[in-house]
Formats: C-alpha cells, sequence, structure tokens
C-alpha cells in the first residue's frame, strides 16, 4: 500500500440513435493535500429525453458538482459537502426551468456521484443511473431506480434533479479495497446489456478504457434508443502506511528546546516565556522583519515519542488557520522557513476568562450576556466548519483590554472531514475537564454541536455565581445521577427563566439541549414560557394530601355558611 488513494478511469459517451449526447459524466483527481482532504470525485448524469433542456441540466450538474465539492471546506465531511451542493443544484435547475420554460420539467436530469476518500467510497444518487461494483467474480448493484412502472412497456422517473424544489438524494457509504472496480452506466447501456455481459466484459479486458467503450457499443449494436454512457473507476492503491512511517512522517521536524530571551529561532526573537503546562509551552516572541510581537506555541518535549500527541499538535494548527473569526484565536502562516514543530498565533494582551471569573464574583446579567454572545459567535465558526471544539472552559478563553473574547486551544477539536481520512493510530480527541467536556463523551458516546453548548451553559453558570450547575463532585461514576442545582440559590436576582435556559443548555441529556447556538443564545435574551411552563407541577402532584385537605376544609366552610341560611 501506498500513502495515498490511487485510480485509473476512463468513459465512453456516445448520441446513440439520438440527435444529441444529453449525458455526461466527469472525473476529478486533485493534487495534495485536498486529494487527502477531499478525494477523488466521480460523476454520471442523464438529461431527462422529456425535458427542455435535458443537456444544459447534465452538463451543468457534472461540472458544478465537481468544480463545487472541492471547493467546500476541507474540514466538511463529504455527506455533508455533497448533500448541500446538489441541493443547490437542484434549486437550481428547478429555478432556471421555471423561468426559461415555465415549467417543472424544464431542466431536469439523473444524477450518480462517487467519492473516494481515503478508504471509502460514498455515493450520491438520484434518478435512473446506475452505480455497479465489481470485486473478484462479484458484481452488485449499489443504486436503485428511481422509476414508477407502469407497464412492461412504460415507466416514470419518480425522482430527479430540477422537477421539484426539494429532492431526497439517496447516499450510502461502503468500504474500498484495492481491485474494486465501480461502472456507472445509464439507462442507454444497462437496459441493452445484461449484468453477465458487462461483468464478463470487465473480467476479460486488462484495459479499462477498451472495456467502456466495448460495453457501449454492444447496448448500441442490441438496438439501444438512447444516449449511451460508461464510466470505469479502478481501485489501484490505498492510503495504508504503517505506524512507523506515519511517525516519521509526523516527526520530520524536530521539537525546539527550551527557549531562552533572546535567543532567535527562524527569525522569531525570544521576549519572555508566557507559560506553560505538561503538554505545552508558549512563549512571547518577536518577529525580526516586521517587529510585531506574537505568541508561539510548542509541543512539550515529554511528548516527542507520542505519534497521537503530535498529530493533535498539527492538527490544532490546521484547524485555526481555517477559522477566521473575531472571537477565535487566529493562526498566523509562517514566512520563513520552519525548522522546529511549533506554530504561531497573534498575541492578545489581556487575561484569561478563568482569571476575569476569579476577579469578578457577581457580574452584572447584561455584561454576562454579551461574553455569552462573543463565545457563542466564536463557537458558531467552528459549527459552520463542522468542527467541534470538545473543550471550552474558561481557562480556554481570553479577554483582551476591549472586552473582546477569543476562543483558543483547538487540540481537542473534531473535524468532521479529517475523522473520514483513514489513520494507523487510534485517535482520542478528548482532553477536556469533566466540569465542562458533556457528559456523554465520558460515558463513551460520540459529541456533536450541542456538546459546546453544554460547556457554553456551565461557563455562563459559573460566570453568574461562581459555582457549577451540578456541584464540584461531577465524576464518570455519578454523571446520570446528578442534579441541577438552580443558580438562584448562588444569585437569587438572575431571572426565572434565564435559569431554565441554562438549566436546558446543561441537561445531561443532549437530546433535551438547545439544538443550535442560537437559540441558546435567544433564551438567555428573551423569556421563553415554554421552558417555565414544562416545569409547572400542579399541585394536586406537589402536595396531594394538603390539597385534599384544603379541599375539605373548603367544602366544610360551604356546608356550615349553606346550613346557617336554612336555619335562618
Amino acid at each position: 500500500m501506498s500513502s495515498k488513494l490511487q485510480i485509473n478511469s476512463s468513459h465512453y459517451s456516445i448520441a446513440g440513435i439520438k440527435p444529441q449526447n444529453e449525458d455526461s459524466c466527469g472525473i476529478v483527481v486533485p493534487d495534495l493535500p485536498l486529494l487527502t482532504t477531499k478525494g477523488i470525485a466521480a460523476v454520471v448524469a442523464d438529461g431527462m429525453s422529456a425535458s427542455d433542456d435535458g443537456k444544459q441540466a447534465s452538463e451543468g450538474c457534472v461540472k458544478s458538482f465537481l468544480s463545487d465539492y472541492l471547493s467546500t471546506p476541507e474540514t466538511w465531511s463529504v455527506k455533508n459537502s455533497g448533500q448541500k451542493i446538489l441541493s443547490a443544484l437542484n434549486r437550481w435547475l428547478h429555478g432556471q426551468g421555471q423561468r426559461q420554460y415555465q415549467s417543472n420539467k424544464g431542466m431536469v436530469t439523473t444524477l450518480s456521484a462517487l467519492v473516494f476518500k481515503s478508504n471509502t467510497a460514498y455515493i450520491f444518487h438520484v434518478g435512473d443511473t446506475r452505480i455497479y461494483r465489481l470485486r473478484g467474480n462479484d458484481l452488485e448493484q449499489l443504486t436503485n431506480d428511481h422509476r414508477f412502472v407502469v407497464s412492461e412497456e412504460k415507466s416514470y422517473l419518480s425522482r430527479a434533479l430540477g422537477i421539484e424544489l426539494r429532492v431526497d438524494i439517496d447516499y450510502k457509504t461502503l468500504a474500498i479495497e484495492i481491485g474494486d472496480t465501480f461502472i456507472q452506466l445509464t439507462d442507454g447501456v444497462y437496459e441493452f446489456v445484461t449484468d453477465g455481459v458487462i461483468k464478463e466484459t470487465l473480467l476479460k479486458s486488462k484495459n479499462i478504457k477498451l472495456a467502456a467503450e466495448e460495453i457501449v457499443k454492444t447496448a448500441e449494436k442490441n438496438k439501444s434508443d438512447d444516449n449511451l454512457t460508461c464510466q470505469i473507476i479502478q481501485i489501484t492503491d490505498l492510503p495504508g502506511e504503517s505506524e512507523s512511517e506515519f511517525y516519521e512522517k509526523l516527526t520530520e521536524l524536530p521539537f525546539p528546546p527550551p527557549l531562552e530571551p533572546g535567543l532567535i529561532l527562524d527569525g522569531y526573537k525570544v521576549i519572555r516565556h508566557l507559560f506553560s503546562n505538561k503538554r505545552t509551552e508558549v512563549y512571547l516572541v518577536q518577529d525580526i522583519d516586521s517587529n510585531e510581537n506574537i505568541v508561539m506555541k510548542a509541543p512539550s518535549v515529554n511528548y516527542q515519542d507520542d505519534p497521537e500527541y503530535i498529530n493533535q499538535f498539527l492538527h490544532e494548527e490546521w484547524a485555526g488557520k481555517r477559522i477566521n473569526n473575531p472571537h477565535v484565536l487566529k493562526v498566523l502562516d509562517i514566512k520563513r522557513k520552519r525548522t522546529a514543530l511549533y506554530y504561531i498565533t497573534e498575541y492578545i494582551e489581556g487575561c484569561s476568562l478563568r482569571q476575569w471569573i476569579d476577579d469578578n464574583p457577581r457580574p452584572s446579567l447584561s455584561l454576562v450576556r454579551n461574553f455569552s454572545k462573543q463565545i457563542e459567535r466564536g463557537l458558531r465558526a467552528f459549527h459552520r466548519l463542522e468542527m467541534i471544539h470538545q473543550d471550552l472552559k474558561p481557562e480556554n478563553i481570553l479577554i483582551d483590554k476591549n472586552e473582546t473574547l477569543k476562543i483558543i486551544d483547538f487540540g481537542s477539536a473534531k473535524i468532521a472531514g479529517i475523522e473520514e481520512i483513514y489513520l494507523p493510530i487510534e485517535v482520542n480527541n478528548i482532553l477536556g475537564t469533566i466540569n465542562y467536556t458533556a457528559p456523554e463523551y465520558h460515558i463513551g458516546t460520540p459529541g456533536s454541536n450541542r456538546s459546546d453548548i453544554f460547556s457554553l451553559g456551565v461557563i455562563i453558570y459559573e460566570m453568574l455565581c461562581g459555582h457549577l450547575p451540578y456541584g464540584e463532585n461531577m465524576s464518570v461514576k455519578n454523571i446520570k445521577r446528578v442534579k441541577y442545582i438552580s443558580i438562584k440559590r448562588y444569585n437569587p436576582e438572575i431571572p426565572v427563566w434565564v435559569d431554565k435556559a441554562i438549566e436546558k443548555a446543561v441537561n445531561i441529556n443532549p437530546e433535551h439541549r438547545f439544538s443550535i447556538l442560537s437559540e441558546f443564545t435567544y433564551a438567555l435574551n428573551k423569556p421563553d414560557s415554554s421552558l417555565i411552563n414544562n416545569d409547572y407541577v400542579p399541585l394536586l402532584k406537589r402536595d396531594p394530601l394538603r390539597t385534599w385537605q384544603a379541599i375539605s376544609l373548603i367544602l366544610v366552610v360551604i356546608n356550615i355558611i349553606l346550613l346557617y341560611k336554612l336555619n335562618n
């Protein structure tokens, strides 16, 4: 195995008996690093014959999918990238059909797309183009035809791009192996060539270009009445380096030694050591070219033989360079050749949120709302890129002299697009503390954006009262038994509806939290009666004995009044 994905591919497409070819196909194989982070994309589309402009529809979809897919953020998962692109293409086709032809069948096409990333194939499909896989001697159809059959002679497309404003896209994933061959066909081919002939042609042919041409010409010879397209992709190599090879690549740059004030490393002059922990060393340095003060973060020598740690350190820089938000610490480009393992960031003059909480034991609700909104904006920048911070706590938030908050430390960040890439080591991203990290991580279930909402809720709670919502003794053992402590116990001035909003944000069960950050921010600023009403328990349930005693007393008083009136 090599350290990268490699394929052979070919296609053959002709108009057949039709006056023009309304089929379209294409493939894009990017260079590194996009080959690793985005993979290879291959598409086949068949413009609907009853459509007013099926040719433009199919060609537009193929070109747009291939270019737009590589333009989506590297942090996005394949699924998110593909579905967003296809949803946008569907809306575009539908809109163009309405504007140009005033018809739901103005611009309509079927489409099947394959994305190969790392050791996995991702399939997106709508319509009646087909994808097959030949593995060994087994040929398997991987897609379902979206057709409504009226009779043997008549059938209709039940699903395609451009017909409706919304469309359901079939999606599936499967592991790939070296030697796997994927075949994409339009109906003008597979309706006139049996699966057995396709399989036989592929097995006997050592040249996939000739195989694609032979399959199409066989269909044409069998009197195909439609356009004909065959695209073949053969997996020739997969990422599969050993752990030692992976480690060797990670350690191409040595760990820097302890840096003393005045020392110059790669054009950065050390001013002073800012702080250290068991994982990192952080220095204030000056760029000798620009005289700008910046921060250099270097790995601790305690971990120079730990591939998981080095991989996370490199990903921290990678992730930081892809986020551009005023409330997230900016990771800077290194302009000169790097001779050691480190990265640089902007320098923030200020303090951590932890220090601020200690110095401001009872801040105003309006100031805490302002701070929470800034943190929420920073977190939203992560979530838009399909990243989860996972280690949000007061120590990982800085406040500058203008009271601008910035999220720092991306070493624990979960990146959807990166998690799809094969690694020869097992990676555990969770580095957080139990009081701030969402409970689901500590009981072995995956996190989501709601996990960051939990952490934000805990921070807001602590800012408002100096305590934690589940006390100081939260542990993995009691995580499902702890009870939320109302913030009003520590700060009676907090409105009930604010307390309820925080309680929902830090719910132990992620399904019961806010689903998106903006909902939580809104609930902190505007009363939500549903949060309070959901908490209301009728008096009869709270204290049934006293309730019936009160009812009995009322009935006794009524009887006495009635007797008095009768006697008088």
